[in-house]
């Protein structure tokens, strides 16, 4: 049964969202600001929605605590139309948005989406703890989830590890944005979404330069990205 910690000052909401996914097999723990989110974090937490818009510690605040200490998937929850809020977010190390209004069914799609990642993760890292993906100086420890590169530890959140092992693994291929989302978020690649292109802004940015001082993943505007084979 997982565990998913809802920040939300709606009240109102959160005792509907608490309902709902209580229904569909999840043991959910609410708290109605930031601060309090975070006093209730702990290691049994497998996925966060967080609200952007609260008192005391706003979901950005939050979120950016949240991430010097945890690599818990988070779930924005952001008002409709404030894309700023969804690329920050994104920026600070969300794994996905969902704007409000949503349906419990959206909802329930982009949580296990997430879930899933994670749980490939966990359960990769029961069975393989040896297992080794290199490419270049880049080495990817799948059961650890665990990037190196240049024999430093790179800290990647779940997405951005997913991400990177899934360019590791396509070597010079062209990766458009909506095979990205599907193999990658597990979602489809709707209008004006701009995920895809946020999480690999920041895993460019997470990334050592290559000794030739070329870009490790390249933008084909249009197309979509690539990992730079070498010369």
């Amino acid at each position: 049964m997982p565990n998913i910690l809802l920040i939300d000052d709606d009240i109102e909401l959160t005792s509907l969202l608490n309902e709902v996914l209580t229904f569909e097999g999840f043991d959910v723990t609410e708290a109605n600001n930031g601060e309090e989110g975070l006093e209730k974090l702990d290691d049994r937490i497998d996925l966060i929605l967080l609200d952007v818009m609260m008192p005391k510690l706003n979901g950005m605040e939050t979120l950016k605590r949240l991430r010097e200490n945890w690599d818990t998937p988070v779930l924005m929850l952001t008002a409709k139309g404030e894309e700023i809020d969804r690329v920050i977010g994104l920026e600070l190390g969300a794994d996905d948005y969902l704007p409000k209004p949503f349906s419990d069914r959206e909802l329930l799609a982009r949580m296990r989406a997430i879930l899933r990642r994670t749980q490939s993760s966990a359960n990769t890292k029961s069975d393989k703890r040896t297992d080794c993906i290199e490419y270049q100086d880049i080495q990817i420890f799948p059961g650890k989830q665990e990037a190196y590169c240049q024999e430093q530890l790179i800290e990647l959140t779940t997405t951005e590890f997913a991400l990177l092992s899934h360019f590791v693994q396509h070597p010079g291929e062209t990766l458009t944005k909506e095979v990205l989302s599907l193999d990658v978020l597990g979602k489809r690649l709707a209008a004006f979404d701009r995920a895809i292109d946020m999480h690999v802004s920041n895993l460019r940015k997470k990334l050592p330069e290559r000794s030739d001082g070329k870009s490790r993943i390249k933008t084909l505007r249009g197309r979509g990205y690539l990992l730079v084979e070498e010369d």
